[in-house]
């Protein structure tokens, strides 16, 4: 078949156009799948997390969240006592390092306890009564809190270390239940470092009372 010089060059033209129409077609196409698959995947790992630990927790993260609560909320209270009862510079300071420990602490079991759908958690010590770690958990009486209150002077820092020190024991125990029992690998984390820190808490009051 005879073709022109003109209709060679027509046709030509023709199919670069065409070539060009479909490569635009391809890219957008593999352009706009791709961006929805990346899109998609983003959204899904964004998502996660947040649901991975909310699903993520046991009862004894439950009961570590639960029972923590009012017994840092207790050691705050003590250690808001020391303002006008001592001038002990060590059992002021330790006082202050305790209470801006413990009131974050305090704000994330309460995180924790809302995300994992359970009730708010209570800061009156009675709430603990009748839970497994009610019995050795360090918790002070009434009568021991009324009688640190009315006790200043030397009276108050003996009565104070020596209650505290109880107390953080008390804290220990919890964590420690926590961490051989918590399925949450944040509570577990948590309780390490209460474990970690009272303890060096607990040593630096046993010298403070000689």
């Amino acid at each position: 078949m005879h073709i022109t010089t003109r209709t060679a060059t027509v046709l030509a033209a023709a199919a670069m156009g065409v070539a060009l129409v479909a490569g635009c077609s391809d890219d957008s196409s593999s352009s706009s799948m791709e961006g929805h698959s990346m899109g998609s995947a983003t959204a899904m790992e964004s998502s996660a997390p947040s649901a991975d630990a909310a699903a993520n927790f046991s009862d004894a993260d439950v009961m570590f969240a639960t029972m923590m609560y009012p017994h840092h909320a207790q050691a705050v209270e003590m250690a808001d006592m020391v303002e006008g009862r001592t001038t002990d510079p060590d059992v002021i300071a330790l006082a202050g390092e305790i209470a801006a420990a413990q009131k974050p602490e305090m704000d994330q079991f309460s995180a924790w306890l809302s995300q994992w759908g359970q009730p708010a958690p209570s800061s009156d010590a009675s709430s603990m009564s009748g839970m497994d770690h009610g019995s050795g958990s360090g918790m002070m009486t009434d009568g021991d809190m009324e009688s640190l209150m009315a006790a200043s002077g030397s009276d108050f820092d003996r009565q104070w270390l020596t209650m505290m020190i109880e107390h953080h024991r008390g804290a220990v125990t919890m964590a420690e239940k926590e961490i051989a029992d918590g399925r949450n690998p944040d509570a577990v984390a948590l309780a390490r470092t209460i474990v970690e820190t009272q303890n060096e808490e607990i040593a630096r009051m046993q010298q403070l009372l000689g």
